[in-house]
């Protein structure tokens, strides 16, 4: 089965989206199941995880509402305020949901660039282990030395990467040392996963277009350090619309991988994803 590891669906508005902005247009509208099931038809894709795109309790109810609606969704990456008081009853029963498998926050956001390093927020990381919950590590390349010994306080929490820690890509200086160093540094820690996700939206804004080989040298890094048994295929559709379509972004990743066996090719595009986020497949 290939799954599609991380996009968002919601129903637009100003209030709700204030971190979609002026330059974004193309994403002032709805996103509905409607509209995402016409790319996986096109590209290949048989399932999918929905991710909050709201730090709002209530963007639980709404994707897991349509993933009760849909069993082509597979799974849902949900929010909660981990430093609430009351964060181990709400974990619980966000965890009853059967397709509820992991949570995040927006980290990269955060004024406290060590925000993951909270004594509360790692007190509310620490109860989702025992309700077979995955983390999301929404962060940029700056906040990666902060992850990694956020991850070294949970050594059997499984982590995900997002979007490879947002790194500047195509910019004429190429991969940073700095990058580099840093993912290999969180990549030598086991439980931790990482999407090959929201890279064409970190190309430098000069790039008016892109291809595969231009990107080829962060996807290089990520499968040197990380390995194909944790890595996992993701669109960030529809944000990716911002710089790409849906099925070019599919080639763009078939066309790095095809030099990989059969297996693990199955790994990238929709095993690992099983794996680290349990997901109930038929």
């Amino acid at each position: 089965m290939r799954i599609d590891s991380h996009h968002h669906f919601w129903n637009y508005s100003a209030e709700a989206y204030g971190w979609i902005g002026n330059s974004m247009s193309v994403l002032k509208r709805d996103f509905t199941p409607v509209d995402l099931k016409k790319n996986l038809d096109e590209a290949g894709i048989d399932g999918v995880v929905s991710v909050q795109a709201r730090t709002e309790e209530a963007e639980n109810d709404f994707l897991l509402g349509y993933a009760d609606d849909h069993s082509w969704i597979l799974g849902v990456v949900g929010w909660l305020d981990l430093t609430a008081e009351d964060v181990e009853e709400k974990v619980a029963r966000f965890a009853e949901r059967p397709k509820a498998v992991a949570l995040r926050e927006v980290l990269q956001g955060m004024k406290d660039r060590e925000y993951c390093l909270r004594e509360d927020f790692n007190r509310g990381l620490a109860t989702l282990h025992a309700h077979g919950l995955a983390y999301d590590l929404l962060i940029y390349e700056d906040q990666l030395r902060a992850a990694t010994q956020c991850v070294d306080r949970h050594p059997l929490q499984p982590f995900v990467l997002d979007h490879i820690a947002k790194p500047q890509i195509g910019g004429p200086d190429g991969v940073s040392p700095a990058w580099a160093a840093e993912i290999r540094d969180l990549a030598r820690r086991e439980n931790v996963f990482c999407k090959l996700s929201g890279m064409i939206t970190e190309l430098v804004p000069e790039l008016t277009q892109w291809t595969p080989k231009l990107m080829r040298p962060w996807f290089d890094v990520v499968l040197e350090v990380f390995g194909p048994k944790r890595i996992l295929f993701g669109s960030d559709w529809p944000v990716c619309l911002l710089r790409g379509g849906y099925a070019e972004w599919v080639h763009c990743v078939e066309s790095w991988v095809k030099e990989l066996s059969p297996d693990e090719q199955a790994d990238i595009f929709g095993n690992n994803a099983q794996r680290v986020y349990r997901l109930r497949v038929s």
